[in-house]
């Protein structure tokens, strides 16, 4: 039977690597929790640290009890389940010639990539009012006044500005960006990844389809910071099988991941609207 040679660990670990090769919001997140997501249960527990107090001390006096920095958490469920299914020719061909099951895997991680990266931007409607910056007329005139008032809205927020921060936009405010011929390519290549734009006043930009948009066509763009967004996934599991109506072996899968905004004022919301 051809399935008896489907080792479907490996596959799990291509269909990672295709993952990582395609997030944006994803890879601008928060990725510490990803070893919990694999422990029994559907819930993590993500712990934001708190800024650290200091105090006066007094030669020879109690200091008192410590400051508990994470007595603040949220939880991420892992409730967004995703699966595909696809049929093969012949499994056996397949691997032994990986580019065509690769490929099959990358067309899987591509859709999975998606929409991991289109909830994190769906988390918008949870940003406060406070957090959120709103232009009603974004051009190529007004857009450096506009990313200059974010950077400074972040650091009001005491984000540090040696932080690694983030904007990231929709291909039509990229293009404005790059009209006001701003953004900087860096010379690391290891920055140089997909979505990538270039930086400017601070921000590393990354430029992505999967921005949302409202009804009245304002795009709700995030500058943050790489903490702000915990995001957590698992690969349930990946299984060859004989379909019962075809002469054929299929592979199927299960993909679970959540996504929780831990440092609120990390992240500033762009809504924006285009002249």
């Amino acid at each position: 039977m051809s399935l008896t040679n489907f080792i479907g660990t490996v596959w799990s670990e291509t269909l990672l690597e295709s993952l990582e090769k395609e997030y944006v919001g994803v890879k601008n997140s928060n990725r510490d929790f990803d070893a919990d997501a694999k422990l029994p249960g559907s819930v993590v527990k993500a712990c934001a640290v708190k800024p650290v107090f200091l105090f006066n001390y007094i030669k020879e006096t109690s200091i008192g009890a410590p400051q508990n920095l994470t007595d603040e958490s949220v939880t991420i469920n892992l409730n967004r389940c995703r699966a595909f299914n696809f049929k093969i020719e012949d499994i056996d061909k397949a691997q032994s010639k990986p580019s065509i099951m690769k490929s099959a895997m990358m067309q899987a991680a591509r859709a999975l990539a998606n929409d991991a990266d289109g909830y994190i931007f769906s988390l918008h409607d949870t940003v406060a009012s406070e957090n959120t910056i709103t232009v009603n007329d974004l051009s190529a005139d007004n857009i450096i006044d506009t990313i200059i008032r974010t950077r400074e809205a972040m650091l009001e927020n005491n984000v540090n500005s040696n932080t690694r921060t983030v904007l990231e936009v929709s291909p039509k405010v990229a293009s404005l960006i790059l009209k006001a011929n701003i953004a900087q390519r860096s010379n690391n290549d290891e920055v140089l990844h997909n979505g990538y734009v270039g930086s400017c006043i601070g921000f590393d930009i990354y430029v992505t389809n999967n921005v949302a948009t409202d009804s009245s066509g304002y795009y709700k763009c995030y500058a943050r910071t790489t903490r702000a967004i915990a995001f957590a996934e698992q690969i349930k599991s990946i299984i060859a099988y004989r379909p019962e109506d075809s002469f054929s072996d299929a592979v199927k899968g299960l993909y679970v991941y959540g996504a929780s905004i831990i440092y609120p004022k990390e992240l500033t919301l762009l809504n924006v609207k285009l002249a």
